[in-house]
């Protein structure tokens, strides 16, 4: 079974970066689209952004021009560099295929001063 694990949240402030990854040890990543997914408090989870076996990505509009979604097919890893953070950009932060795999649990990104 796939699972996928994520990392590299933590707290930051307002205006600054973070880098998450997203890895699912056993599963050969490289020939899908990985997705990254946000849940907020209260919310439901949206997506966020995604990129494809080629490199082709993709953005939800608000935070086009902020994040970064890149992969290593070498490390079978997918990245999501973030910067200019928001408050509102506070979440869970979720790596998957589509159609979604389980879940793994994510990883916490709280922008707050």
């Amino acid at each position: 079974q796939v699972q996928f694990v994520e990392s590299g949240g933590g707290l930051v402030q307002p205006g600054g970066s973070l880098n998450l990854s997203c890895t699912a040890p056993g599963f050969n990543c490289n020939s899908y689209s990985i997705h990254w997914y946000r849940q907020a408090p209260a919310k439901q989870r949206e997506w966020v952004a995604l990129v494809s076996p080629g490199g082709f990505t993709k953005y939800l509009d608000v935070v086009k021009g902020r994040f970064t979604i890149s992969r290593d097919n070498r490390l079978s890893t997918v990245y999501l560099q973030m910067d200019r953070l928001k408050s509102e950009d506070t979440a869970v932060y979720h790596c998957n295929i589509n159609p979604a795999r389980a879940w793994g649990r994510g990883t916490l990104v709280t922008v707050s001063s």
